[in-house]
């Protein structure tokens, strides 16, 4: 297992690494440009490619309800626990901004299910039963990241006058990975040019890579200890809390075995690559984003061998 996860987080720290290391030699309006391309780009690719090679019709109905109760559960206790940082000011330097506030949602709810949830899942459980990961990511991406993500960012990136609901509403139908989702499931059944089919597969040499670099170029920006401090109360959150209740919850619901132990994984993943997109594109608070998902990368480490012990038994 140990080598397992060491293969599949060489790309992360190498790639991360770099982009520490040439931030400092860059433009300063690189890393803006790069979030942006994901956003309205790269993402959508993984998106589209994702969509077109995932059989969702041999997937039972229990995998989207439990995805989107974790979101809901996330964001109700990432909320609670905002209002518990809200009241001790004293402890903050200063009040958290708006920006402070959608960051702190987005990294306390919003997952990396895609990115690291599928790259470490398929070393951890059969073959048989990866497409409970696969449809969670899917789901999770889908209505989470680029759903209830960009409804977050949306509010909180925006004054409250610029904040009608149709906004908000225009947001969400306007993201590009939605649209690709959606064309990717309608167009499975339709064969493209083998070069065409290339092409999509290939965004995992462009988009996981660029990903990396965005986090780095964010990390070598952090502005020290406080940045760090304010994160680890949404890592504790989305690391450890959350599975441990999607655990309990498919548990109460009959689930156990490996399709208990896929769904913990894919909840208790770090927080989401996406979060820093959307912060580049929403303008919040980039550096406690990436302090989040600088802590909850590390914590990953720790806390897998503890699901696997607790939930991989029947």
């Amino acid at each position: 297992m140990t080598e397992s996860l060491i293969q599949a987080y060489l790309p992360l720290i190498g790639w991360t690494a770099l982009g520490i290391g040439l931030c400092r030699f860059l433009p300063n309006a690189l890393p803006r440009l790069l979030g942006r391309s994901l956003y309205w780009f790269g993402v959508p690719w993984e998106v589209l490619a994702l969509a077109r090679q995932t059989d969702l019709s041999q997937r039972i109905e229990l995998v989207p309800i439990i995805a989107v109760a974790a979101l809901g559960l996330g964001l109700g206790l990432s909320w609670l626990a905002l209002q518990v940082v809200l009241h001790r000011k004293a402890d903050l330097t200063e009040p958290l901004s708006r920006a402070q506030q959608g960051s702190f949602l987005i990294a306390a709810t919003i997952g990396n299910t895609g990115f690291v949830g599928l790259g470490l899942v398929p070393t951890l459980i059969s073959e048989a039963n990866l497409g409970w990961a696969v449809f969670y990511s899917v789901t999770h991406n889908v209505v989470g990241t680029y759903g209830l993500g960009v409804l977050i960012a949306s509010y909180f990136g925006r004054s409250q006058t610029q904040n009608g609901w149709w906004v908000q509403l225009r947001d969400v139908l306007t993201v590009p990975s939605l649209w690709a989702f959606i064309v990717g499931s309608t167009t499975r059944s339709l064969e493209l040019p083998v070069l065409a089919e290339q092409a999509l597969h290939a965004s995992l040499w462009f988009v996981i890579p660029g990903a990396f670099l965005l986090m780095g170029m964010r990390l070598s920006q952090l502005h020290g200890w406080s940045s760090i401090r304010l994160a680890i109360f949404p890592s504790l959150l989305k690391v450890f809390v959350l599975p441990v209740l999607v655990g309990i919850g498919t548990t109460f619901v009959g689930l156990t075995g490996e399709p208990r132990l896929a769904l913990v994984l894919m909840a208790g993943m770090p927080s989401a690559f996406a979060g820093l997109i959307l912060a580049e594109e929403y303008e919040l608070d980039r550096d406690l984003i990436a302090s989040n998902i600088a802590v909850t990368t590390v914590a990953l480490l720790a806390t897998i061998p503890l699901w696997l012990v607790a939930f991989r038994l029947s």
